[in-house]
């Protein structure tokens, strides 16, 4: 009976500490795990963890090899996200390997990879399984002989002044970077076949991925604006997931160091590493660009109660509430873009909703005249934002037989058909009767 209890006490106080995908209902109840090769990561990238913890989030630090690693436990998981700034481990410890990481993925949970020269089989797997696929050439390094680091004037140019960001506010912030990136490491591409991840920061077009010392005995395998320094994946669940090749790209060292790119006059104090990584982990943590919708409801124009089947022609109302999380709170999403589909194997209806800039987006329209089952539908899709889907199902029936007009104007022509038959009977009965 005690070992009973104990057991009971042990499984009770894990309990707080299973965690699951971003909720709505929890949105700041976050775990990550951080996996390092060394520890010291923890004092030279303190700055980046130090982000992180002030905005709320719990980060658990482990070595990438630790025999008791686990993302789950009791078929729950422990972790909300993902940070892998290992790249030279060779086999993961304890339970986790690369299926549990895409399982991880696969479940809602978001990820971030760093990856250097030192890049191992294990972690490149974890990336293309992801859709970016890095240079497999052994020790290439990303080299730039025109947006060079000034830093750098007299090295090989791996030390790269980077800036070709995404124009996107969403995911990188409304402040724009002033500053250079300052990036170091091993090039990647998008798979031509993945059509959800997106380049963050990209290469120069006199950029190429080569051995930094070696002399090219065949053109480079990546160049230009094929190659991607850092990427970001929105699976279909709305797991996000930060792929770079620069694991120093987050250090303390880069992000306070001042650079000058090659060629340029402007020398900036600072670089803009640390405001890069941290705007874009707001992002892939659902700091920002996180959608919820709810409350979809429709009734008839005058109306306040939503009816459970809709005649032709009738005069209709739809509303939705949308929001998105601004890391504190929800706030009114706002925009001008958000369509609503009337639906039956194509969309009869497609209407674009206004809104109040309070949260509710509504609009009006006539029901179509076809009779079926029909679908009110809200398919959202906007760069950096989560995806929406909503639906309802609605029946749509005919006019009764005694719903129709008394007389229906089209019908005006049968009418007078009728009419005039009527009496050309008429007359020629008269003629026939009495005629000789």
């Amino acid at each position: 009976m005690a070992k009973l209890a104990i057991f009971f006490a042990l499984t009770l106080s894990f309990l707080p500490f299973l965690s699951h995908s971003f909720s709505p209902d929890t949105p700041t109840d976050r775990r990550i795990l951080v996996l390092l090769d060394d520890f010291s990561l923890k004092s030279s990238h303190s700055i980046f963890f130090t982000s992180l913890k002030s905005r709320g989030f719990d980060l658990d630090f482990k070595l990438a090899d630790d025999p008791k690693l686990a993302l789950q436990r009791y078929g729950q998981y422990l972790y909300d996200g993902l940070v892998l700034f290992a790249p030279s481990v060779e086999r993961f410890g304890g339970a986790l390997d690369v299926a549990a990481v895409l399982d991880f993925v696969d479940s809602g949970h978001d990820l971030i990879v760093a990856a250097d020269t030192t890049a191992s089989d294990l972690i490149k797997s974890v990336a293309t399984e992801c859709g970016v696929d890095f240079d497999e050439e052994p020790s290439a390094m990303v080299i730039d002989h025109q947006n060079y680091a000034v830093s750098d004037v007299d090295g090989d140019h791996t030390l790269i002044a980077a800036d070709e960001l995404i124009n996107s506010d969403v995911i990188l912030g409304k402040t724009k970077i002033e500053a250079p990136v300052l990036f170091k490491g091993i090039a990647h591409s998008l798979n031509a076949a993945n059509t959800l991840a997106l380049k963050v920061l990209s290469a120069s077009p006199s950029t190429y991925s080569a051995h930094p010392t070696a002399k090219l005995s065949s053109p480079p395998s990546l160049t230009g604006s094929a190659i991607s320094l850092v990427s970001v994946v929105q699976a279909r669940n709305n797991a996000r997931i930060m792929i770079s090749g620069s694991l120093d790209l987050f250090s303390n060292r880069y992000m306070k160091s001042s650079v000058q790119k090659a060629g340029s006059h402007s020398k900036y104090e600072k670089s803009g590493n640390e405001q890069f990584v941290i705007e874009l982990s707001k992002w892939l943590f659902h700091e920002r660009g996180h959608l919820k919708a709810g409350n979809l409801r429709h009734v008839k124009v005058g109306e306040t109660n939503e009816p459970a089947m809709y005649r032709i022609k009738d005069d209709l109302e739809f509303y939705v509430d949308i929001y998105e999380w601004s890391g504190n709170s929800w706030e009114p999403y706002v925009a001008d873009d958000v369509q609503v589909q009337f639906y039956m194997m194509s969309p009869y209806v497609l209407k674009t909703l206004s809104t109040d800039k309070k949260g509710l987006y509504h609009t009006s329209f006539k029901v179509p005249d076809v009779y079926g089952v029909f679908q009110f539908k809200v398919e959202y899709q906007k760069l950096g934002y989560t995806s929406l889907s909503l639906s309802k199902q609605i029946p749509v029936r005919p006019f009764r037989h005694n719903e129709y007009e008394r007389f229906i104007t089209t019908a005006f022509p049968y009418y007078g058909a009728s009419f005039t038959t009527m009496a050309g009977f008429f007359i020629f009965s008269v003629v026939y009767l009495y005629n000789k």
